[in-house]
């Protein structure tokens, strides 16, 4: 199977590591995906339905418009892909409209605008909701026709919902299959990861969905994989599952020179 990238740019994407994810993850009817991000095990997996799921309503509004009207979407975007659109000026105008507006087909368009010329790919608000990442001084972002119109099409397999993880594991059924891809643990205790949706997602967090999916698999019979930073604390968190271990490049660095492979590891809660 070819892989296929995600249109968006995302911290953290798993599309290095979805060959990996192909061999571990086990057969179903349906994909769940509680911390859905870019899309990248949704695109490059073949189950015949998914329940895709993200706390972060822009992007799950996006999606949703994406999948139901994919042509005006696409033209409509295409039009912030052009030279006048790629500069300082003209960006921190447009995350400006965009923090004010509620319309969501306008927010859409907006969102990803700012996710190919903003810093990175990154996806950051501030603890008053608004988007606030700075410009990226790219020379000619990339517009992904090819990558949206493949989204389009397989979404049309999809349901997207906007909920959080707890609510999703409410929805599963016995044919179902699990992957989670909660932000990353901090690698220690004074590393610092952002946050991509106004809510953090705290260390008690990162142990309620180990328990939630290890309770899924032994009592629902549903399997539930789960991605993370190789270290102690995940490894505790994480008993009762199946362990691997795979080398992923980190990109969040500024400096690509200092973007070193770290361990993730693939936490299998196997169905009892």
């Amino acid at each position: 199977m070819q892989k296929t990238r995600a249109f968006l740019k995302w911290a953290g994407g798993k599309y290095s590591l979805v060959d990996r994810l192909r061999e571990t993850l086990p057969t179903g009817k349906r994909l769940v995906e509680p911390f859905l991000g870019a899309g990248s095990v949704f695109l490059n997996t073949d189950y015949d339905e998914y329940l895709l799921s993200d706390i972060n309503p822009d992007l799950i509004n996006m999606y949703k418009i994406l999948q139901e009207k994919p042509e005006q979407f696409i033209a409509d975007a295409q039009l912030y892909f052009t030279d006048k659109y790629n500069d300082k000026e003209h960006y921190y105008q447009i995350r400006e409209k965009f923090n004010r507006t509620r319309n969501p087909y306008q927010r859409s368009l907006m969102f990803l605008y700012m996710n190919r010329h903003g810093f990175n790919g990154l996806c950051r608000y501030n603890k008053s909701g608004g988007f606030n990442v700075p410009f990226g001084s790219y020379k000619k972002p990339y517009f992904p026709l090819k990558e949206l119109r493949f989204f389009a099409e397989k979404s049309k397999k999809a349901t997207f919902i906007c909920e959080s993880y707890a609510d999703v594991f409410k929805r599963l059924r016995c044919d179902d299959v699990v992957y989670c891809d909660p932000p990353y643990a901090p690698l220690s205790t004074t590393a610092s990861f952002t946050s991509y949706a106004s809510s953090g997602f705290s260390l008690d967090d990162q142990a309620l969905l180990a328990k939630e999916s290890r309770e899924t698999a032994q009592e629902k019979h549903i399997p539930v994989l789960i991605s993370n930073h190789d270290i102690p604390l995940t490894r505790e968190l994480y008993h009762g599952s199946t362990f691997e271990v795979v080398q992923v490049k980190r990109t969040i660095s500024r400096n690509a020179g200092k973007r070193n492979k770290v361990d993730e590891l693939l936490a299998l809660y196997k169905a009892c």
